[in-house]
């Protein structure tokens, strides 16, 4: 369904072929302030108005001439110096009413995805200690772009890929052994890039207390590995489950050297001619598809490169089915965005098979002051410290509110506060009253009626506001999925937040006769129905009461 600002435009557009053989790509269409002066309004006649040497109010005539206006419009009128308003049927707005109340939470739902099947690989911290702030950013995003995607028709695949089978696994074994045998007195130094988080401490902990002096006596080099991953990966399972981030597929990095494919990925490389020798290092010709050089995937020791076990296990998703691989990754990683489309490219996938959304950095501010260590640890705050202190939905809303490429600033101390300045509050308040608002109707008698077809009494600017809002969703969950932009959803939420909390303080509800009572009331049932839906897209719960 084209929004209203769409069929406007096309109808201009149309309009203007007419009437002058010409054409606009871009026509601005604004909603005015003044609702004398229509629901929607161009300008395009002023824009025209130098070109065509013409009076603008003229040319508006002239264009108003040639518009065939659809039903869903009860006019259009030109006002000077040479506005084109159009005013829309009372009746198209309020019809999207019974709509809302019999769809529900599959209000909105579109096929625009047309069940094309998508994997996004998102968070994939590598299981060596707990998540901090960065990597939250990055669960919140990857999760709500997923129910997005899902509600616009996708068929998507939530994926953490479990870095187990690098060299920071072989540090965080010895990082386990030398904790294991501190606790037993014996003077052991750290690896050089061993892990120094409180976590390692309460594994070695975790191990004596089972195992006794087991490894002192004897080598416990595997077992601490296998161990340790097993229980630091349950452990970002524990705290994803908190934040309300699932994930459909856990892949391992262990099994793709266990069942060969980074040989076998390796192999068809070579068989296609991007690879050659020199000084004794294996290099990919990535620059043949736009990268700025060639990239090392064997180096001169033998071992691999992190590109090449990247590389196979994007083939491997590749030969899971998937129409398009989507990789949400830390703001270090920009440079690895060329290879790695390089690599899809090689292995047959086209160049927008693989798309990649870098998150940037978060700084966390409290009493005005940048924060940067946990008060717990003394070291990066954790998202369970975040959750701890501040609670899931807030840190999820404030997450939500911006572009992923854009860095932030995430104020504690406005996310606990307790008032309409805190944004998510403002949404969540927004859901809680008009619940609070149906119980007090009850109290009158009065209840939403989902079979009221005709709607009489909805006349007030800030009710046409939310209608507007209510037939604009659909449209809104179709960019925020197609463009993968997780806060335009989040505007949408705080911009029918603030519909209806103008609505609640400037229109008597309960007052006035029967009719006018239960047509508020199946309005406020809408504007509950798709809140706590779009609240759902970013992760956030809807309240009944604060």
């Amino acid at each position: 369904m084209p929004t209203l600002e769409a069929t406007i435009h096309q109808l201009l557009s149309e309009a203007l072929q007419k009437a002058y053989n010409l054409s606009r790509d871009h026509i601005l269409i604004e909603q005015p302030k003044d609702k004398t002066n229509g629901d929607y309004s161009s300008n395009l006649a002023m824009t025209l108005a130098k070109e065509l040497r013409n009076n603008p109010f003229v040319i508006a005539e002239t264009i108003k001439e040639h518009i065939e206006l659809p039903e869903m419009f009860d006019r259009v009128e030109v006002a000077r110096p040479g506005f084109i308003n159009f005013y829309v049927s009372k009746d198209y707005f309020t019809g999207i009413i019974p709509e809302v109340l019999a769809q529900q939470e599959t209000f909105g739902n579109s096929k625009t995805g047309n069940q094309q099947k998508i994997n996004i690989e998102f968070v994939s911290v590598n299981p060596t200690g707990s998540m901090h702030v960065g990597h939250a950013r990055g669960a919140a995003a990857g999760d709500s772009m997923a129910r997005i995607m899902k509600k616009a028709g996708f068929d998507v695949t939530k994926e953490f890929y479990v870095n187990d089978g690098g060299n920071q696994i072989h540090n965080l074994a010895l990082s386990i052994n030398a904790r294991y045998h501190q606790l037993f007195d014996k003077a052991l130094d750290m690896p050089e890039d061993g892990y120094h988080g409180p976590e390692i401490i309460d594994l070695a902990q975790s191990i004596k207390a089972e195992h006794g002096e087991k490894f002192i006596l004897e080598n416990g080099y595997d077992y601490f590995r296998d161990y340790g991953v097993e229980f630091l990966l349950n452990g970002i399972k524990d705290d994803l489950k908190a934040f309300d981030v699932d994930f459909d597929v856990y892949f391992s990095e262990r099994t793709l050297y266990e069942q060969g494919e980074v040989e076998k990925t390796l192999q068809i490389l070579k068989d296609q001619g991007y690879t050659y020798k020199q000084d004794d290092a294996l290099f990919l010709k990535t620059s043949l598809f736009g990268d700025e050089k060639d990239r090392v995937i064997i180096k001169r020791d033998g071992t691999y490169t992190y590109l090449m076990p990247d590389i196979a296990y994007h083939q491997n998703k590749l030969s899971r089915g998937f129409d398009k691989l989507i990789d949400i990754l830390g703001g270090d990683h920009h440079g690895y965005i060329p290879r790695l489309k390089a690599s899809i490219q090689m292995l047959g996938g086209q160049e927008d098979t693989l798309s990649i959304d870098i998150l940037q950095m978060v700084k966390v501010l409290k009493e005005g002051s940048e924060v940067k260590m946990s008060k717990r640890s003394g070291k990066a705050i954790t998202l369970r410290d975040l959750i701890d202190d501040v609670g899931k939905d807030a840190i999820r809303y404030f997450f939500s509110k911006h572009s992923l490429n854009t860095h932030m600033d995430l104020d504690l101390d406005l996310a606990i506060k307790k008032s309409t300045d805190n944004p998510v509050y403002y949404a969540q308040y927004a859901h809680a009253r008009i619940h609070s608002l149906f119980d007090k109707a009850s109290e009158q008698g009065y209840s939403v009626d989902e079979t009221l077809k005709a709607y009489t009494h909805l006349t007030h600017e800030h009710a046409q506001d939310i209608l507007k809002l209510l037939l604009n969703y659909q449209n809104v969950v179709e960019e925020a999925a197609t463009k993968r932009i997780p806060h335009k959803i989040t505007n949408y939420v705080h911009e029918l937040a603030g519909a209806l909390h103008s609505f609640y303080s400037a229109v008597p509800i309960l007052k006035g006769d029967a009719t006018h009572i239960v047509e508020h009331l199946n309005l406020l049932k809408a504007t509950q129905i798709v809140l706590k839906d779009a609240l759902y897209l970013i992760g956030v719960s809807a309240p009944r009461s604060m």
